[in-house]
């Protein structure tokens, strides 16, 4: 009852607001009712002399002055030329400065700051440093706060252009890079989570609604495309990260860095992604990150290193001590996806599932644990089974379980159903399941992979 009356009273307030602005304007609400009729039928042209008239009096009347203005203004933009159209990119980029100033907690300065940044890129209208210098003073003051991976991408590649001119150190395109790459991770990972929410509802046989198919549609391309920017990023670091650049560099910054325990820990897991663990300053470097937090990263590299000496007890040792430490499930999910790589490096195939499935079950959306048990029972075809249908087989378990690295995480979906059509395609063809009688029946394997797989239908 309470909140029957709650919501009444809201409406109450909303509908004596709107009667105010009639009365103080009643000039701006036609012409608000006019041009959004026509933008709602996409007829921008018809709605564009309504639209100024209203934004120019009464800004502040409704945040559709923004919302349908940049579509209004995009489409003159777009069917201009010469002064007009650049009058009406003027236009635009003060309508966004103004969408702020009016209306500033639905559209953040940062919100701001990326659509300007993404309108003037893909018109080609500012410079590499003029990029740098919009973004950098929020990208040090907030990173947090932004949210478009695109905009991410324009800083990062304006800067490898700036360092590759000679205006910009290595090192902050490394920092960069660092800080790019988190904040996509985070982004992500609200995507996947939330992908991860409807799935199970699914897989518990639950029908999701229709509101819940949009926005698992929504999530789901958003994270295809943070995974597309996020390859085009680490294209654009390109060789800059490899062993010989980072070696010399961690060498010359070394003394002078090795009390910032966040250096040092970039530089130890840069190094070990770019597989320069095999360099003394690896094992310096990881001493100096051992020695300042005896974390579970710390741990892990341990293991590393004791892996590649020889001392497989220790370096496991040291692995399920890195996943003891670390509380939060999602950094726990990708230690044991890192230890799970190192297995499979050593050869041990059922050990690495073991841990590619605990990532998994401390992250249901790490699609990387996914894919790498794909490779393995990949890899095991010869393994399993004695027939030639049977070895072939393996890789429709394969393929599926790289369909379900790109469903829980679609930023991978590009590599997964990559590798699950390269799967497929090695799988028994329509040819030799009829000539094997097989179609419909289960194939088990009796190797370390264990479980079975159904034959299609004919």
């Amino acid at each position: 009852m309470k909140t029957k009356l709650y919501l009444t009273m809201i409406a109450i307030l909303m509908s004596i607001g709107l009667s105010m602005a009639q009365a103080q304007n009643p000039e701006c609400m036609t012409n608000l009712s006019i041009y959004a009729e026509h933008a709602k039928v996409k007829n921008y042209d018809a709605a564009y002399e309504p639209w100024k008239k209203t934004y120019e009096a009464c800004p502040d009347i409704n945040k559709a002055n923004f919302s349908l203005g940049e579509k209004i203004l995009k489409h003159k933009i777009k069917n201009s030329s010469g002064a007009d159209k650049d009058g009406y990119i003027q236009d635009l980029l003060k309508m966004y400065d103004d969408s702020n100033k009016y209306f500033p907690a639905k559209y953040s300065e940062i919100a701001v700051l990326e659509d300007k940044v993404v309108f003037m890129s893909d018109n080609d209208m500012a410079s590499d440093q003029q990029f740098y210098d919009m973004i950098k003073p929020k990208f040090d003051s907030n990173l947090k706060g932004f949210k478009n991976a695109k905009v991410l991408y324009i800083y990062f590649s304006s800067l490898v252009n700036l360092h590759n001119a000679g205006s910009k150190d290595l090192q902050e395109v490394f920092d960069v890079y660092d800080e790019v790459n988190g904040q996509m991770e985070v982004i992500n990972k609200g995507y996947t989570s939330k992908i991860n929410k409807y799935l199970q509802k699914e897989e518990a046989g639950t029908a999701l609604t229709s509101k819940e198919k949009r926005n698992l549609g929504i999530y789901t391309r958003n994270s295809e495309l943070l995974g597309k920017v996020s390859g085009s990023i680490d294209s654009k670091l390109g060789a800059l990260a490899d062993c010989d650049n980072l070696i010399p560099l961690y060498q010359k910054s070394f003394d002078a860095k090795k009390s910032d325990i966040k250096w040092v820990k970039r530089a130890v897991g840069r190094m070990y992604a770019k597989e320069c663990t095999d360099d003394p300053m690896f094992q310096k470097l990881f001493e100096q990150q051992l020695a300042m937090d005896p974390s579970a990263d710390a741990y892990f590299y341990s293991g590393v290193l004791k892996s590649k000496s020889g001392d497989s007890n220790g370096a496991v040792a040291d692995f399920n001590k890195a996943v003891e430490l670390e509380s939060d499930s999602n950094r726990k999910s990708d230690i044991l996806y890192k230890v799970a790589t190192m297995m499979k490096k050593r050869g041990s195939k059922s050990q690495a599932r073991n841990y590619a499935q605990k990532a998994i079950n401390e992250n249901p959306s790490n699609g990387k644990a996914y894919l790498l048990i794909a490779g393995l029972y990949a890899s095991s075809a010869n393994a399993c089974g004695t027939t030639a249908f049977e070895k072939r087989a393996i890789y429709w378990k394969a393929a599926d379980m790289a369909r379900k690295a790109a469903r829980v995480d679609p930023s991978l979906s590009g590599r997964a159903n990559q590798a699950a059509a390269s799967y497929n395609a090695k799988a028994p063809d329509k040819t030799m399941i009829f000539n094997s009688g097989m179609g419909g029946k289960t194939v088990t394997f009796n190797c370390w992979v264990g479980g079975s797989v159904k034959v299609p239908n004919l």
